[in-house]
């Protein structure tokens, strides 16, 4: 007399089941094993000076390790802060898609000094001219110095006009002064090719 009939009961059961959850975490939910496990492990403290210390050198080499690898993949996270963040990207992109007098002055002025030094006593005139070569070379690394913080902050104002860019023309001058190759980060992009 007063049964639900097969209908009713299939239509609650539909109205009643849970809805799948759109835009979950991405990972199953730990079991609470597992949960308590990694809490254990957290908290364990180490029970002696040594293993404290032992602790806090493997912590040291893992932060180390993370960072040097970030260092040769530009991963955010474990990058150095003077080193993190958008505007930091975008400039050292800037810096290494450009050729730039600055990153080969170093090694030009050691040839020209080198060449002045050994070559002086047979050619009167040659340390005349080093000088002059070392007075051009510097009015050159004034100048591409002007033109690499001055197109620098003119691109991160209009791409992030929100940002702060306070000393990114010294991060960047910084930057160009070392050889390609010995850049840390490591470069991203190809020489000639437009930041992102």
């Amino acid at each position: 007399m007063f049964r639900r009939t097969k209908s009713e009961t299939s239509s609650q059961t539909q109205a009643t089941a849970p809805q799948p959850k759109v835009g979950g975490k991405g990972r199953p939910t730990p079991t609470r094993r597992e949960a308590e496990a990694s809490r254990k492990a957290a908290l364990k403290k180490p029970r002696n000076r040594k293993e404290a210390a032992a602790y806090r050198r493997e912590k040291v080499r893992t932060e180390r390790a993370k960072m040097q690898d970030a260092m040769k993949t530009g991963d955010d996270r474990y990058l150095p802060a003077a080193d993190k963040g958008p505007v930091r990207r975008f400039a050292r992109d800037y810096v290494d898609a450009r050729w730039s007098v600055m990153e080969f002055a170093l090694p030009v002025l050691l040839v020209i000094s080198l060449v002045g030094v050994v070559f002086s006593r047979a050619f009167p005139w040659l340390p005349g001219l080093v000088n002059i070569l070392f007075l051009l070379m510097i009015v050159a690394i004034a100048g591409d110095w002007f033109i690499v913080t001055g197109g620098l902050k003119r691109a991160v104002k209009a791409k992030f006009p929100d940002e702060s860019a306070k000393g990114i023309g010294f991060y960047a001058v910084r930057r160009t002064m070392q050889m390609r190759r010995w850049r840390l980060p490591k470069p991203m992009v190809a020489r000639g090719e437009k930041p992102a």
